[in-house]
């Protein structure tokens, strides 16, 4: 989450860069344009002031040639005069004032000829102080423009870095995310294997469960099974016993001749279910007689107070049902 809102700042930041980049490189274009179009401005004024001095020139020259014209015509006329004068003075006696009148010729073409070198000058000056100015005003703009396209260079320059940089940074993040996404993969992976182990785990103990559940309800069948007859056995042994004692029937006698162990396993008083007291096995040979019932014979085979149940087998039968010579419940 951390690493796709830094990705994404950067992404912005870069989209910013960009948009500024392309911004400038309008700005850069816009003010090549202008340069271009300022140089042609200069260039045309130039065209201009050379025109205008060709034309200086010309009139220049044009006013030299009149200067030597009006020269020529006024030697050329001065030397007719004189000769018309000299004709006159033969002819007429009057004379004429020549001087005055050269001089008021003179004067004429003089200031016509410094009339049109006033305004020849006059002009020239104003379109020179208009080309002056004019290129003045542009070459002022043009380092207005050369100092803004050194600007923008250094602008565009330092965005190249920052972008640069940026993009480093994205590659950078971009490889920190496959880092941390392989990470994560290997992460998922391991903790579904532990899962899929763990559910093995579980499914095998499950198993094992169920496995024990049925040998504990196979045993609590057999537990009850036995309880079943061991209970049946009591009340046919209690059944016959009480049989005897109302029929006055003795116990089989144990005579000398035909001795026997009889085991004896009984529940002390106060015993709990199921455990057992061995009382150890006794060997008598005549005694008991006639009538000496259960009581008799807890009393001779020295069955512990309270006992609540108990069983004789013969000692022969007992060790071949080794384990259960006895039972009670």
């Amino acid at each position: 989450g951390r690493l796709d809102s830094e990705l994404r700042n950067m992404q912005d930041l870069v989209e910013d860069f960009k948009k500024k980049y392309e911004d400038e490189i309008n700005k850069r274009t816009a003010a090549e344009n202008e340069f271009v179009t300022l140089k042609k401005d200069v260039d045309a004024a130039y065209m201009n002031k050379v025109e205008l001095q060709a034309k200086v020139d010309a009139l220049m020259d044009e006013i030299n040639f009149l200067t030597t014209l009006y020269n020529m015509e006024l030697s050329q006329m001065q030397s007719h005069v004189s000769d018309t004068s000299v004709v006159l003075s033969m002819d007429n006696n009057r004379s004429l004032d020549l001087d005055s009148i050269i001089a008021e010729v003179k004067a004429q073409y003089e200031e016509i000829a410094q009339r049109s070198k006033a305004e020849a000058e006059a002009l020239y000056q104003t379109k020179l102080g208009e080309l002056q100015t004019t290129a003045g005003r542009h070459g002022d703009d043009l380092k207005s423009t050369k100092n803004e396209i050194m600007e923008l260079n250094r602008m565009i320059q330092r965005l190249r870095a920052e972008i640069e940089n940026v993009k480093k940074q994205n590659a950078n993040l971009q490889a920190a995310i496959a880092e941390a996404e392989q990470r994560g993969e290997l992460a998922l992976k391991d903790a579904n294997a532990k899962l899929q182990e763990l559910q093995a785990a579980l499914q095998q103990a499950k198993d094992d469960l169920a496995r024990l559940l049925r040998e504990y309800q196979e045993l609590m069948n057999v537990k009850l099974a036995l309880d079943v007859e061991i209970a049946t056995y009591r009340k046919l042994l209690e059944g016959e016993e009480c049989r005897w004692a109302s029929n006055s029937i003795s116990p089989p006698s144990l005579t000398e001749g035909t001795s026997s162990v009889i085991s004896v396993w009984g529940r002390e008083a106060g015993g709990r279910p199921g455990e057992m007291a061995g009382l150890g096995n006794r060997s008598d040979a005549g005694e008991g007689g006639e009538g000496e019932g259960r009581c008799g014979f807890a009393a001779r085979f020295g069955f512990p107070a309270g006992a609540a149940g108990w069983l004789l087998v013969p000692a022969a039968e007992g060790r071949a049902r080794e384990g259960s010579k006895v039972g009670w419940v």
